[in-house]
């Protein structure tokens, strides 16, 4: 019987995870309607997404310090819900009141950015903590689900915008609202294990190497959220507006197929993946010559190609940065790993947001409008071409950092 709990709850957690992938994938999914129907700029649409991640970041910092004046298990099972609610808001303010459409799309994104936050950190800790013959495989399979739900939510909404209309993206909005009621449900006929939210290790004699390996993997997974999250938030209208690619094809053969080779390629490595220190050096390399090729090919058939193939170079950037962690700071606590999510949250939420600051002031140069016209681009798919190379410093500094930190590490027992 126990093991029968034990496997419901596994399973609600790994549903929970699934259905959070709306609150990342379904945004980028409609900056196009309200670029079209609000009149939204870019870099309000990037100040999207540095809302999510930055209130996503603060719920990091909150449980990495004061998680033990949480009751975790209501945490939990109140996550969905606050989801739930942050989407209601982010349909219904634009859809009551267009003229405040910013301000709801706003409000919407702070309140299921928390949810979002708090699934990031306690759906591991919670899998992490149920008895298991195979925990590194449970592990994986829930990052794992992120990129199958995104490809969920992108081919569903997808068509249901193409045949139905952008204008009706409020009701697709509140289909995806539903299925965090049901996770919440789930989870509160699910019986949840104890977790130790302490941060271990931190009296050790060298704690202050350790301080130190941490702060490194902490810059390695921001470098690593930067490259696969800007991506992520702009592959939808990069394809549309820079590639002139029909929305519908360029979000099913762009956006899905990306997510499809980010969890596939996640799944792999869990089989047969042995060298994290090798995978993260080729994963930053291909990202940068990717990001470049974005930037620099003529054909939008080729571009729209590297833009999908990131998918594959950044699949392993967060996960095997925690790999790392755990490899070369063995009990570091779950403090540590919500410190980690900090950084990735903070990458994730700052290079999005530079990337629409640049799209918007390079079309309105004349520099863009001269290159445009000498290659037949517009000035804004110039500045988006512009912002694309601009991305591959990211991974760039990732291989600078990965080298450093191969020799530190090789030195330090930690």
């Amino acid at each position: 019987m126990e093991k029968m709990n034990d496997r419901r709850t596994k399973l609600t957690c790994y549903f929970t995870n699934l259905v959070m992938s709306s609150v990342f994938s379904l945004p980028p999914l409609l900056f196009a309607a309200f670029r079209e129907m609000y009149g939204i700029s870019y870099t309000l649409l990037g100040t999207l997404v540095l809302i999510n991640f930055c209130t996503q970041l603060g719920i990091d910092l909150i449980f990495s310090f004061f998680s033990r004046y949480f009751n975790i298990h209501k945490t939990i099972r109140l996550m969905p819900l606050i989801t739930a609610a942050g989407l209601f808001v982010y349909a219904l303010i634009p859809m009551l009141f267009p003229q405040y459409a910013y301000i709801g799309l706003a409000a919407g994104t702070f309140i299921f950015s928390f949810a979002a936050g708090l699934g990031e950190v306690l759906i591991s800790p919670t899998i992490a903590a149920l008895p298991s013959d195979t925990p590194e495989k449970d592990m994986s399979v829930l990052h794992s689900l992120y990129g199958y739900g995104v490809v969920g939510v992108v081919l569903i909404s997808t068509l249901f915008l193409q045949f139905a209309g952008k204008e009706y993206w409020v009701y697709l909005t509140f289909f995806w609202a539903s299925l965090p009621v049901i996770a919440s449900i789930l989870l509160r006929r699910s019986p949840l294990p104890d977790m130790d939210m302490s941060q271990e290790g931190s009296k050790s004699a060298g704690a202050k190497r350790r301080i130190k390996g941490l702060v490194l993997c902490m810059m390695c997974i921001f470098l690593g959220a930067c490259a696969e999250n800007t991506m992520t938030n702009w592959i939808s209208v990069y394809a549309e507006n820079a590639l002139q690619i029909p929305k519908v094809w360029g979000d099913i053969l762009g956006m899905s197929v990306f997510a499809i080779l980010l969890a596939l390629t996640r799944s792999a490595y869990a089989k047969f993946g042995r060298n994290i220190f090798k995978t993260l050096m080729v994963s930053m390399c291909g990202a940068a010559v990717c990001y470049a090729a974005v930037a620099f090919s003529p054909n939008a058939v080729l571009s729209l190609i590297a833009c999908v193939a990131l998918g594959v170079c950044t699949s392993m950037l967060w996960p095997g940065t925690l790999i790392l962690m755990e490899e070369k700071i063995p009990g570091a606590g779950v403090a540590a790993y919500a410190l980690m999510a900090a950084g990735g949250d903070l990458g994730a939420s700052i290079a999005p947001q530079a990337l629409g600051i640049v799209v918007d002031r390079i079309s309105l140069t004349k520099w863009s409008e001269t290159i445009g016209n000498a290659m037949l681009l517009t000035p804004e798919q110039v500045g988006f071409k512009t912002g694309m190379l601009g991305a591959s410093i990211f991974p760039i500094f990732g291989v600078i950092l990965l080298t450093y930190m191969k020799k530190y590490f090789e030195k330090q027992t930690l």
